[in-house]
């Protein structure tokens, strides 16, 4: 049993991005629109102006109140476009009620989508020809290749079909020529499926919803979802799982700071595309 440890490789990246950005020495930055005050929001959005900071990317917040139409957030990110000052544009979801998030989304220009959300984005992952993927399965991505997980050939189960997330990292787990299922509230005996899997990924956002019954001894678990109960911090998997993986992410500590990580990875991507730089 061994853990995949997302806060140890995280820092890693990003010790390796500081030091590329300080050769490259130019501004490099990151807008993040975020509207409202959602508590969740705000520690996220704080976490991300904190890890920018430590790289040495500029980060740029723009707030709005919570009853900012959809008209008025899109010509936010509209001016956010325009300014050549700005390398990527991240929109912090869940944006208030009545507001049409995928619409919002996809008025960013894809060469600042550093979410990899917009559809324009999303379609190009289907192929396979994906400048940079959206941001928690690309950094699942790269914290199996950081312990050197062998996916090729592997049966893989990824249990939500959500474009943050299920979605894209079943694209990426194929082009590592894993066969992937994807799994959702509609799929039948969901037990039988995943006891056939050498990898699960469970993005559902319910607390202990992957039980140790539903997989095999020795399976690879890889938990994106992070619940605040009582009795503490827990994922979507139950604890007493890990117990029979052979791999598996903690939470906290495991698929969330890679997601950051990811962010600032792909904010420089953005900066060296938009320039034409290698």
């Amino acid at each position: 049993m061994m853990i995949l440890d997302g806060k140890a490789t995280a820092k890693k990246i990003r010790e390796g991005l500081k030091d590329e950005i300080a050769t490259i020495g130019e501004k490099i930055s990151l807008a993040v629109i975020l509207v409202g005050n959602d508590p969740a929001s705000e520690i996220y959005v704080a976490n991300k102006i904190k890890a920018c900071r430590e790289v040495g990317i500029e980060s740029i917040l723009k707030r709005m109140p919570a009853t900012a139409t959809e008209d008025e957030i899109k010509e936010a990110v509209k001016t956010l476009n325009e300014d050549d000052s700005v390398d990527g544009i991240l929109v912090q979801l869940p944006l208030p009620k009545g507001v049409d998030s995928d619409a919002v989304v996809n008025t960013v220009v894809h060469e600042k989508d550093v979410d990899g959300l917009t559809y324009y984005l999303q379609g190009l992952l289907a192929y396979g020809v994906e400048p940079w993927a959206a941001c928690t399965p690309s950094g699942i991505i790269k914290l199996f290749d950081e312990y050197a997980v062998e996916l090729e050939g592997k049966r893989a189960v990824v249990i939500g079909r959500s474009e943050l997330c299920g979605k894209p990292l079943a694209a990426l787990l194929t082009e590592r020529n894993a066969t992937v299922t994807l799994c959702h509230s509609k799929t039948v005996d969901l037990k039988s499926i995943t006891l056939e899997a050498d990898v699960v990924a469970v993005c559902v956002g319910k607390p202990k919803f992957l039980t140790a019954d539903m997989v095999k001894e020795g399976a690879i678990v890889v938990d994106v979802g992070v619940h605040r109960l009582d009795g503490g911090i827990v994922g979507d998997v139950d604890p007493e799982t890990f117990g029979k993986c052979s791999y598996y992410t903690p939470v906290p500590g495991g698929v969330g700071p890679m997601t950051i990580a990811t962010l600032l990875v792909n904010t420089l991507a953005a900066h060296k595309k938009r320039l034409n730089k290698k």
